[in-house]
């Protein structure tokens, strides 16, 4: 039995169908943005890139987390 995926990564496979690209192309992006705020890149992707909240929100997430080792 497999286990559900939980937490930010929940959201991947919608928002890989919504918007037509892969994680590893939402999670370059955000990398290379000169902002580094959670918030702030939250309203980068929503502004700049019509995500949905909880989808900017969650790959934010995910991305800063593996990004310091979390």
């Amino acid at each position: 039995m497999t286990d559900a995926v939980k937490g930010p990564a929940a959201y991947f496979p919608s928002i890989e169908k919504k918007y037509g690209r892969p994680i590893s192309e939402w999670k370059t992006l955000i990398r290379s943005s000169p902002l580094t705020k959670h918030m702030e890149l939250v309203s980068w992707l929503k502004s700049e890139h019509g995500l949905g909240h909880g989808h900017a929100n969650a790959l934010v997430a995910h991305t800063l987390a593996e990004d310091s080792g979390k």
